[in-house]
């Protein structure tokens, strides 16, 4: 009785606060029928804001693609003073709210900011420009591929690497040719994640973006706008967008984890 009570609990706390609501954005996106849901993806905002959050994908994922593979490398290979803290630090865009970060970079960046003074003596635009969305987009998905290839790194120990290195492999094919195949499930579900955060971030590129409509404006900060706007259809079909490209990574990411289940077989 009692585990048939928590069952129905839990389907009853999921229906309430993720199936309704996400059932209730589709039914008023579609409620006018296909033809008019795609109406509304082809305004010329939309298309700017979709285009914006690509390209700031396009740019952030793989940067921190290399960063994260360096990063774990670094972490995973050797042992040194601070190194906890170093982990700490990573782990920093998981603990801070996105909008302090976002707060953080206009007292470095803006205008009256740390280094203001210098990006406006160069003529250099950070905060409401595309260069802050591109830096706050980074900093807010940072650690996904890191913190998923540290562990791959330490399962699999370094004999195979030494052995490569043995046999006089460089660096760089010991890298190819057996650290990379060895940590590809687990990169991968790294920027899956990195993908996905970068594409529906909101919290702190709103505050250094300014939301200027085809401008600065991504997806996110799109349907928010509509919104206000009380443009609630567009808002609505923007938003299931952004629900299909969380779907999807929940395929992919699903698809990733059974990869890696059978890898370690």
């Amino acid at each position: 009785m009692a585990k048939k009570l928590l069952i129905i609990s839990a389907i009853t706390y999921l229906g309430l606060v993720l199936f309704i609501p996400a059932v209730n954005v589709f039914y008023q996106a579609f409620k006018g029928g296909v033809g008019e849901f795609f109406s509304y993806l082809m305004t010329d905002d939309f298309i700017s804001a979709v285009g914006l959050t690509l390209l700031i994908a396009l740019i952030v994922v793989p940067i921190n693609a290399i960063f994260g593979l360096c990063a774990a490398w670094v972490l995973a290979r050797n042992r040194f003073p601070g190194r906890a803290l170093v982990m700490s630090i990573l782990d920093v865009p998981f603990s801070v709210s996105p909008v302090v970060a976002g707060l953080m970079m206009i007292l470095l960046y803006g205008q009256n900011g740390w280094f203001g003074g210098i990006l406006s003596a160069i003529n250099f635009k950070i905060i409401f420009a595309f260069p802050g969305m591109v830096l706050a987009t980074a900093f807010v998905t940072m650690p996904f591929v890191a913190r998923e290839v540290i562990p791959v790194l330490e399962e699999i120990g370094s004999s195979q690497e030494e052995a490569a290195s043995t046999l006089g492999a460089s660096q760089w094919q010991t890298f190819w040719r057996v650290t990379l195949p060895n940590i590809r499930w687990g990169l991968l579900y790294g920027l899956i994640l990195t993908n996905a955060r970068a594409m529906g971030e909101f919290g702190a590129i709103s505050v250094v973006s300014g939301n200027i409509i085809r401008k600065t404006q991504t997806l996110p900060l799109f349907v928010e706008q509509a919104y206000k706007q009380y443009e609630t259809e567009t808002a609505f079909a923007a938003a299931v967008l952004l629900a299909c490209l969380g779907f999807v990574t929940l395929v992919l990411k699903e698809i990733v984890e059974r990869k890696t289940a059978i890898g370690e077989q």
